[in-house]
Formats: C-alpha cells, sequence, structure tokens
C-alpha cells in the first residue's frame, strides 16, 4: 500500500513538471533578483530603437535650425534703403501755349487730358477749314486734274483723321499720367520700406504683379504712341507718292500733248520743203 503511494506521488510531481510553461526560463541570480533573458533582449533591441530615433531626431533638429537660419537671414531687410535706392524723376509737364484769338486754348485743354469728346471741335477751331469743290465744277474740270483733286482732298482728310487720333492719345495720357506716377510712388514706398507687413512673401509677390501690371500699362501707352506716329509717317508717305505720280502723270502728259503738237507741224514742214522751188 506504500509502495503504491510511493508511485502514485511520484506521477503526480513528474506531471506537473510537465505542464509548467516552456518559455518561462527566469533565474534567480544574486540577492534573489529574477533574470529574464527574453525580456533583457527585447530591452536590448528597444534600447537600440531609441538610440537611431535620437540620432534622427538630431538630424532633423539640425535641418530644422538650418532652414531656420536661413529663413532668418533671408528676412532681414537692407538698412535704410529709402536713403541708399530712392531717385528722383523728371516729372510730367501740361502742354501750354499762347491763345492770341481764342482758337488755341481748346487745343491746349485737350492735350492735357480734357477728354476724347474735346479733341475734335477742338481741332476743328485751330485749323483752317477745307472748302470743297462744287460736283458742277469738277465735271468742267479736266478728269486727269479733277483725280488729283480728289487724290489732295484724300489726304487733307486723313491727315485730320490722324491728327485727330494722335491728340486723343496724348491727352489721354497726359489725362492719367498723375494717377500713374501716385500709384508708382506707392509701389516705391511699399518697396523700400522696412515694415515687415509689407516684405512677406506674398506681400513681395503682390508688388512684383503690380509692377508688371504698370509696366504693361507704360508699355500699351508706349504703343499707341508709336501707332500716331506711324500714322504721321504713312501719311506723309502718301503725300509724297502723291505727288511723284502727279508729277509723272504731267511728264506723260506733257510728252503726248507735244508729240500730238509736232505732229502737224513736222508734216507741213516736210511738204514745204518739198513742194519749195527756188525763184
Amino acid at each position: 500500500m506504500k509502495r503504491i503511494t510511493k508511485k502514485a506521488s511520484v506521477v503526480v510531481v513528474l506531471a506537473l513538471v510537465l505542464l509548467l510553461p516552456v518559455v518561462s526560463r527566469a533565474q534567480f541570480g544574486p540577492g534573489g533578483i529574477v533574470y529574464d533573458p527574453t525580456n533583457y533582449l527585447n530591452a536590448l533591441l528597444r534600447y537600440n530603437q531609441l538610440v537611431q530615433q535620437l540620432a534622427q531626431l538630431r538630424q532633423t533638429y539640425q535641418q530644422v535650425l538650418n532652414q531656420y537660419n536661413l529663413a532668418l537671414q533671408m528676412s532681414r531687410n537692407i538698412e535704410n534703403m529709402p536713403a541708399r535706392y530712392r531717385a528722383t524723376f523728371s516729372q510730367w509737364r501740361n502742354f501750354s501755349a499762347n491763345d492770341l484769338y481764342g482758337n488755341t486754348g481748346a487745343w491746349v485743354g485737350a492735350a492735357n487730358g480734357a477728354g476724347a469728346q474735346s479733341v475734335a471741335p477742338a481741332y476743328q477751331r485751330a485749323t483752317i477749314p477745307l472748302l470743297t469743290y462744287s460736283q458742277a465744277d469738277l465735271n468742267a474740270i479736266n478728269p486727269t486734274d479733277a483725280s488729283n483733286l480728289r487724290s489732295a482732298y484724300a489726304s487733307v482728310e486723313l491727315a485730320d483723321g490722324a491728327n485727330v487720333s494722335g491728340l486723343t492719345t496724348v491727352g489721354n495720357i497726359r489725362g492719367n499720367a498723375q494717377t500713374v506716377q501716385q500709384q508708382i510712388a506707392n509701389l516705391e514706398q511699399d518697396s523700400l520700406s522696412g515694415d515687415p507687413a509689407l516684405n512677406t512673401e506674398v506681400g513681395v509677390l503682390n508688388k512684383i504683379n503690380a509692377s508688371n501690371v504698370l509696366t504693361l500699362r507704360t508699355l500699351q501707352d508706349a504703343n499707341n504712341l508709336r501707332v500716331a506716329a506711324l500714322e504721321q509717317q504713312i501719311l506723309q508717305a502718301k503725300h509724297q507718292r502723291d505727288s511723284d505720280a502727279a508729277n509723272l502723270n504731267y511728264a506723260i502728259q506733257m510728252r503726248q500733248q507735244v508729240t500730238q503738237n509736232l505732229t502737224p507741224f513736222n508734216s507741213n514742214l516736210t511738204e514745204s520743203l518739198t513742194s519749195y522751188r527756188l525763184p
């Protein structure tokens, strides 16, 4: 009976040993401290990860610091910019002329920006009126001369149109000159200002855009003036062409008339010489 009990006790102990977790490898160190190799290995891995993260953080911090220093350096304004860069430019002047007989004041007002509606009356008041031939008079004139007269009238009328157009352009530019100068002065003041609110990235881009728009407007005015000058050159070329054509036509006409007038004379001269007898 005692042997059976002893055997049963051994079996129970073996069973308990077999039922213990295999992963449990804890060991007792000196002083009763529990040492777990698995936890120690995990701690070493975690420590290595923390070291790498710390190195990455240091690298990121250095990059951010470099970017900050660069941004700080880029944000510094040049000291005393108005004294260094502000310059004085010539101001727009208004057109002026004497008005002895009261026929130039309207022209002066139109040239200084009185409005497009004032240009034509001012031009007519300051120029000699163009009289016209009646249809009966034109019918009585030689067709060639009548054609020359029509061409001369066309030159005068086209010159009137070009002059009115050029005067309108000059008046518009002068009329807007003060406003444009004020906008340029505002842009200059903002560009030379040390106010941080005016020197942000968006603020600088806004000033660049405003400067580009002013440049385009100025180029547009310059192109309008060039077109007005080109119109005058075209009219001068037409006038020269008409003069040359009239001279050539006159030369041809004179040659034809001379030939027609000399033909009877030559014929009579030949007949007279043939029939002549000495007395």
